[in-house]
């Protein structure tokens, strides 16, 4: 659900306005002043940048491509967020996505501000040699704004490490002599990337369920039980439960979403249900996730759509079109794919009792408030799909000590990071009236809030 930017804030202010415990210096009338200011400040980019990249393709016609960077906030930080290439990029939507990861960093104590970028195409449209000149381009048109200080960029949808190798070499030349390593994270290893990034989202968005479900209700069962919460009753009544989990989407989070659940020993789940553009694989006795996974890193990614594809993957599956699986009947859906999946057409027919939104804004506002109220258990992306900017940090500080860490510590420091965060956010939600979402706008506000006053900037 990617609300206005100011409609997040505004009613996160409103939750805030009346607790003596935040910011008790300010009353009366400054307290007012305070607030109109810090709604204006934190939902409004800082700066928006729009550029038409100048490419020549093969064919030797040159294409004006629209691309976009917006630089929210830097409270806490540098710039920080991902590049997407997608034909749906739009000037509103990465304003939305920036702010996004403001509040996103703002939650998970990362010391980086909100930033996000875009170009508009769809990647299959184009050759690898024009893809590698719109990111130079991209590069050569931003190289100003960006780096390892200012805003550092990494993948997002339609990219992967492969463009961040690319538009790293680009900085690289633009800035001889200068610090360069730090200046995109989502890096192949090689380049200076860190162990772990590539599925760092992925093992993040499961995490989430599995702290959930096997740690925080197992080790607070009884206040759980005394707590009036719809919410508490689904969490306790999924604790022990054989979870059946549907994933849309299969690919960098998705795919490692899946295989984390299949592999995992803390809860007893399996995976009944995959999806990507093409086609929705049902098995109500759980699909073998490592040899599917075999299969589409030969196969362009893409899932069998045939039955001698699924043999040949050596799976067992039925084939469904491919959004039949947000009907799929299952207590957990994993969302890995675009936004705006669960809408006021289909929002009655979703089964799952527990969503986790491992893409950005999956659900509908609508579809949000209605899902809740059946008590539906709803982990979103604010929370959920916060490993990529977790480890995102780590590489970036790994480039700027040029030393790296084991894949192992990796994931300690992400789980851990993670782990600080929820321990902040479900005894909350758990005992209030808030969804899980709104809880996490007000910390992320309050947090934001907190460091614009203490720094002075309501004053000027």
């Amino acid at each position: 659900m990617l609300d206005n930017s100011k409609e997040i804030v505004t009613k996160s202010l409103q939750a805030l306005r009346d607790d003596p415990t935040f910011l008790p210096e300010l009353e009366g009338e400054a307290r007012e002043k305070a607030f109109t200011s810090l709604a204006s400040i934190i939902s409004t980019p800082n700066h928006v940048h729009k550029s038409y990249l100048r490419v020549r393709l093969e064919d030797n016609r040159v294409e004006r491509i629209p691309s976009f960077r917006v630089q929210h906030n830097n409270m806490l930080g540098p710039y920080k967020g991902g590049i997407r290439y997608h034909e749906s990029v739009e000037e509103s939507e990465v304003e939305d996505l920036a702010s996004l990861m403001t509040l996103k960093n703002a939650l998970h104590e990362v010391p980086f501000g909100g930033a996000k970028g875009g170009v508009v195409i769809d990647p299959a449209d184009f050759s690898d040699k024009e893809l590698y000149a719109i990111s130079k381009k991209y590069v050569q048109y931003f190289s100003e704004i960006l780096g390892p200080e200012k805003d550092i960029p990494a993948p997002d949808v339609g990219t992967s490490e492969r463009e961040m190798d690319w538009m790293m070499g680009e900085y690289k030349s633009i800035h001889p002599g200068q610090r360069y390593r730090e200046s995109f994270t989502g890096k192949s290893v090689m380049n200076g990337g860190s162990l772990g990034r590539r599925e760092a989202t992925g093992r993040g968005v499961y995490f989430t369920l599995r702290y959930l479900l096997h740690d925080f209700v197992k080790d607070n069962k009884d206040w759980l039980g005394e707590r009036k919460s719809k919410y508490a009753k689904t969490a306790l009544e999924h604790q022990d439960k054989n979870l059946s989990v549907a994933i849309q989407g299969f690919g960098n989070v998705g795919s490692v979403a899946a295989l984390e659940a299949y592999r995992c020993d803390y809860l007893n789940n399996k995976v009944v249900a995959v999806s990507d553009k093409n086609v929705t694989l049902y098995n109500p006795d759980g699909i073998d996730i490592p040899n599917l996974i075999r299969f589409t890193s030969t196969n362009h990614n893409n899932l069998p759509i045939t039955e001698d594809e699924v043999k040949e993957a050596n799976i067992k599956a039925d084939i469904h079109n491919r959004d039949e699986l947000l009907e799929v009947e299952c207590d957990v859906l994993i969302f890995a794919a675009l936004g705006g999946q669960v809408h006021k057409g289909n929002m009655k027919k979703i089964k799952a009792k527990i969503l986790v939104e491992g893409a950005n804004a999956p659900v509908t506002e609508e579809a949000d408030e209605y899902l809740n109220e059946q008590g539906a258990i709803i982990l979103p992306d604010l929370l959920a799909n916060a490993g990529g900017v977790i480890v995102s940090y780590l590489e970036w500080l790994q480039g700027r000590e040029t030393q790296f860490l084991e894949e192992e510590e990796v994931f300690q420091e992400l789980t851990t990071k993670m782990e600080k965060t929820f321990d902040t956010v479900y005894p909350q939600y758990f005992d209030n009236h808030h969804s899980l979402r709104e809880n996490c706008f007000i910390h992320s506000v309050m947090k934001l809030s907190t460091i614009i006053y203490r720094q002075g900037k309501l004053y000027y």
